[in-house]
């Protein structure tokens, strides 16, 4: 899977846990999105200094990596990355379907 699908995927569950008291965060594992862990873990690292999440621990000790969630949320700014994301989709779904119907574009 592409990593700004896998990156797009777990934002949007950040996203559907904003209304949620004790959101399930089952959707965001590794398992889940069918990725190694060490992958997981990168793309989670990456998401936290990019500034689109937030409230989650990373510990590095000699044994590895521990990623830690303790208020896991989106940030605004990933709240952004979501929206812009969504209108590029869709105005390249648009721009492929004129073309698509209107040969010699």
């Amino acid at each position: 899977m592409d990593n700004f699908k896998i990156i797009y995927k777990i934002l949007n569950v950040f996203e559907k846990n904003l209304d949620v008291e004790e959101p399930d965060w089952e959707d965001v594992t590794p398992q889940k999105l069918n990725i190694s862990e060490v992958l997981w873990q990168n793309l989670i690292q990456m998401l936290i200094k990019a500034g689109y999440i937030d409230g989650i621990k990373i510990t590095s000790t000699a044994t590895g990596t521990y990623i830690t969630p303790i208020n896991p949320q989106i940030t605004l700014q990933g709240l952004q990355y979501l929206e812009e994301n969504s209108m590029m989709r869709k105005a390249y779904r648009l721009a492929k379907g004129i073309k698509d119907i209107t040969p010699g574009i």
